[in-house]
């Protein structure tokens, strides 16, 4: 009983360090095109910003870096180095929007640095290298897959915890952007739950064909960002 305690624990703290939002990566600069939604009144309120969350969870990410996250895992779990560049290539592909393909490879990057301090995995160190030789990108879904992986924390509860690190961090944004009140932006978080759990089970079942399904809307938006008058994010 002692032993399953530990092992369960050991995944867990290692689920909560891998997802951390405060995690000093550079994710609180990026609003990934909320901005734009913002100036251009689009997201004006509470349920505005609520739609705009539930939207990205269920309709882009679902089918973009959720999706990622879930092949990479996979990659890994069969030391698959090859599958993770194919995988990064195609991510560098489907990211249109220049803003957000810099700010994917620049935090997939420092993800890595922060957890090749401090464990050693063969296949993260390969990986890592073909980033320094610009053989990859080194996307953030890549990364948070392929260390979800080699960590031993299962596919399911990875996938939940990127989901809701992705709505911590647009809530975040929508409540200093609206801005929403703080207790507004953690109901909005807390209904995010019953959207999370069945997007779980879709990720993992998804068609291969539908990974990386457009999103124009999003693209357009987040295009525009960089022509914003005024910035608080980088992307």
């Amino acid at each position: 009983m002692q032993q399953k305690n530990d092992n369960t624990f050991h995944f867990l703290g290692s689920l909560l360090h891998l997802s951390d939002p405060t995690l000093p990566i550079g994710g609180y600069t990026h609003s990934n095109g909320l901005e734009t939604y913002v100036q251009l009144g689009l997201v004006n309120n509470v349920a505005s910003a609520e739609q705009f969350v539930q939207h990205m969870l269920s309709n882009n990410l679902q089918y973009n870096d959720a999706a990622f996250v879930c092949l990479a895992y996979r990659a890994a779990a069969v030391c698959d180095l090859n599958a993770l560049l194919a995988l990064d290539e195609e991510a560098s592909a489907l990211k249109m929007p220049r803003e957000i393909r810099q700010a994917s490879q620049k935090l997939g990057v420092r993800l890595m640095k922060i957890f090749s301090r401090q464990q050693t995995f063969s296949l993260a160190q390969q990986y890592e290298a073909a980033t320094v030789a610009k053989k990859a990108e080194g996307h953030y879904s890549i990364a948070f897959g392929l260390y979800a992986s080699l960590m031993g924390i299962p596919l399911p509860e990875a996938l939940y915890a990127f989901f809701y690190n992705a709505a911590v961090g647009m809530v975040t944004n929508a409540v200093k952007l609206v801005p929403l009140g703080q207790l507004d932006g953690q109901d909005i978080l807390f209904r995010m739950q019953t959207v999370i759990s069945p997007l779980v089970k879709s990720t993992m079942e998804l068609d291969r064909d539908l990974v990386g399904v457009c999103n124009i809307g999003f693209d357009i938006r987040c295009m525009q960002h960089e022509q914003l008058y005024s910035r608080l994010y980088m992307s």
